[in-house]
């Protein structure tokens, strides 16, 4: 492809914007070098080209209306900018960058700021988004945009980008996309799935949001060494799932959120199972809690230490039996290990006893942690008054775990 070599040199532009023209007249595969400076107006890029910001110091700035850059063409690359000044319209979505029915787009490496939403990808594959840093306008969270919206787009790579104070980076209808090593803080949800399936997610750190990760609605998703820690708040999760199936989260860790794990009908397929393996749940204030559950989840070789509430079930006549937990460390286990296998003699059995009172009963949480609910436990111990509810057996509990598992 003829590729052709655009310097333009400008500062502040008084007239309509010259990038657009110079857009316009280059030739299809043309690079556009922007030197230092703020280009003014919303652009429109219709045919495959490059605009390089060489090192962020050149500006795009939109008008405060609309989308800053639309791109309607596949094969278009934008690196090295900031990029600044959307409209501020929800309904409209807003955006930095909007691109819409392409292909081989790659965002790499720029600086999006005041912007209601960030990159918004719709209906878009086999794309690059790497290296950005992405902040919504200054807004409260609600009122925030998505710092990373993809609608109906597959098989792309999200890859070490840092999104601080948007709303969410979600995935709609989505599928095929690789979610690695990317760093969110202070937004609402760090990363939200709603009807995607088989996405990858390993190595991200999530963090100070409402939410770590949440799946909805979605299937057979891969999830690897994340770190998803301090989702506090009314309705704190490290990581969620709602209504959803075949799932698999390997070596995550998730610590000091309200919530660790947070477990509503899912699996929620016929037949299907998530696996919960080599996780690190700790020092969360409940460690997982289920809200409905319909299939089987399998919990094994998962270190659960340092939570105020191991297993929490917040709906009466779940059937919590479904579950296999299979050689997992619990640091309330009260067994021995006599052969020294490392494996507990005797099963890890969770009962709740009195303290269910509060677990079905919100208005009783205020009494939770008080003397009256220890008393009353203690006595439901040696001479139970209601019959107490079996929420977790472990037949082979772990019985050590080291400083390093907790890295």
């Amino acid at each position: 492809m003829k590729q052709l070599l655009l310097v333009i040199c400008l500062t502040i532009a008084s007239f309509a914007s010259p990038l657009q023209e110079a857009i316009n007249k280059a030739s299809e595969g043309s690079i556009i070098q922007l030197q230092k400076g703020e280009y003014y107006g919303n652009i429109v890029i219709n045919k495959p080209l490059t605009i390089d910001g060489l090192d962020k110091s050149a500006k795009i700035v939109g008008d405060g209306k609309g989308t800053v850059i639309t791109i309607n063409s596949s094969n278009v690359t934008l690196k090295n900018l900031t990029i600044k000044g959307s409209g501020s319209s929800h309904e409209k979505i807003d955006s930095a960058i909007l691109a819409q029915n392409v292909n081989n787009i790659k965002i790499k490496n720029n600086h999006i700021e005041d912007s209601l939403f960030g990159i918004n990808f719709q209906k878009v594959n086999r794309s690059l988004i790497i290296d950005n840093f992405i902040t919504s306008k200054n807004y409260d969270l609600g009122l925030r945009g998505d710092a990373i919206r993809l609608w109906y787009s597959h098989d792309n790579q999200l890859l070490s980008n840092k999104i601080y104070k948007s709303r969410d980076f979600v995935i709609w209808y989505s599928s095929g996309n690789v979610i690695e090593q990317n760093h969110g803080s202070y937004n609402r949800y760090s990363l939200h799935f709603m009807y995607a399936g088989r996405n990858l997610v390993q190595n991200n750190l999530f963090e100070h949001s409402s939410v770590g990760i949440f799946f909805m609605y979605s299937s057979g998703t891969t999830a690897i060494n994340n770190t998803i820690k301090n989702s506090t708040g009314a309705f704190g999760v490290g990581i969620g799932m709602k209504d959803s199936s075949n799932f698999t989260l390997i070596d995550n860790k998730i610590i000091y959120n309200a919530r660790g794990i947070y477990i509503d009908q899912s699996p929620f397929q016929p037949n299907t199972t998530n696996i919960y393996k080599n996780n690190k749940i700790l020092y969360n204030s409940s460690a997982i809690q289920f809200q409905a559950l319909r299939e089987k989840n399998i919990f094994q070789e998962n270190i659960i230490k340092g939570n105020m509430e191991p297993i929490v079930n917040d709906s009466p006549r779940n059937n919590l039996s479904l579950n296999l937990w299979h050689r997992n460390y619990w640091d309330n286990y009260e067994g021995f290990d006599r052969n020294k296998d490392g494996v507990g003699d005797i099963p890890f059995n969770h009962y709740i006893y009195a303290d269910k009172l509060w677990l079905y009963n919100p208005n009783v949480k205020f009494f939770y942690g008080s003397v009256v609910i220890d008393l009353l436990n203690f006595l439901a111990k040696f001479a139970p008054f209601s019959e107490p509810s079996l929420l977790a057996s472990d037949n082979e509990p772990l019985i050590q775990w080291s400083q390093k598992d907790e890295r």
